[in-house]
């Protein structure tokens, strides 16, 4: 008994996929038989192969069934085509085998799905990713560039670097442009954060702070962010305005991350809080207790 459809899309574990065929290339892989893909009935036999092949010398439908989070009714009519097509042989006691004719089955399709998987990314990946980068001069569309961070954003231009890619359009200098078939790895180090401890109101706030170590720590920095009114006051009275204020957790994080150096000047009740955010993103930080004893 065949499955129902329901039961064949539990078996393949996703639903049928649609191959479009664009261009010849497409075409011509279509032909070598992707049919693996676009038929349920043959990803759940490539399923029950594989399974096989997992388990010899000998496996039980039910046992196979098991693995495959189905029943083993399910799976009868692939197993009674397997056995007619000669992939698989009874080996008593409701147990199976994978035959010669199996293994080359097996092997021939694994061999599409490879060739499949690399069509992927090798040709339609490169082609729909493209990078969103600052033209370092003016660019032409197919220039070969070196993309590179800078001031914590990405940079495209015409010096070799780690990184290259491809213009897909005319770009003049410090304007937008699209990269494409990036290849080797952006040069790039993350950047380190201060993080500045003060006091709540109710301790003192901005009235109890070591203004000269803020003040020192603050112009090292590339980006600046407060938490909370007493931050805010604490920078005003240095005249310094934050860089960010809603948010500036999450914002400073993100400005290390991209390689530039970062001040947070917060409340000694957030501190733990933002200690621990920046340790999930693996960021390095130095604390600065500004609270006067």
């Amino acid at each position: 008994m065949k499955p129902s459809d329901g039961e064949a899309e539990r078996l393949s574990g996703s639903p049928t996929i649609t191959y479009v065929q664009g261009s010849q290339k497409s075409e011509r892989l279509a032909d070598l038989g992707y049919t693996i893909l676009r038929n349920k009935q043959d990803v759940s036999r490539f399923q029950i192969v594989v399974e096989i092949a997992k388990h010899q010398p000998a496996i039980r439908q039910r046992e196979i069934a098991e693995l495959l989070g189905v029943t083993p009714q399910s799976i009868s009519g692939y197993m009674q085509d397997l056995l007619a097509e000669k992939h698989i042989v009874a080996a008593g006691r409701g147990r199976y085998e994978l035959t010669r004719e199996g293994v080359e089955w097996l092997l021939a399709n694994a061999e599409q799905l490879e060739g499949y998987a690399r069509h992927i990314r090798q040709n339609i990946i490169h082609q729909v990713t493209i990078w969103t980068a600052l033209a370092a001069e003016n660019l032409r569309q197919g220039d070969s560039v070196g993309v590179y961070m800078k001031d914590g954003l990405l940079y495209a231009g015409k010096n070799e670097q780690s990184a290259m890619g491809v213009v897909i359009s005319d770009a003049r200098a410090k304007n937008d442009v699209g990269v494409t078939r990036l290849s080797g790895i952006i040069t790039h180090s993350e950047g380190a954060i201060r993080v500045c401890k003060i006091p709540r109101v109710q301790r003192g706030g901005s009235r109890n702070i070591k203004y000269d170590v803020l003040r020192t720590v603050v112009e090292a920095g590339d980006i600046v962010g407060a938490v909370g009114i007493e931050a805010s006051v604490a920078l005003g009275n240095i005249d310094r305005v934050p860089d960010l204020y809603y948010g500036s957790q999450e914002g400073v994080i993100e400005a290390a991350l991209h390689g530039l150096s970062s001040v947070i000047v917060l409340t000694d009740d957030t501190f733990t809080d933002f200690l621990k955010r920046a340790e999930d993103a693996r960021l390095t930080y130095e604390i600065f207790d500004l609270v006067v004893s």
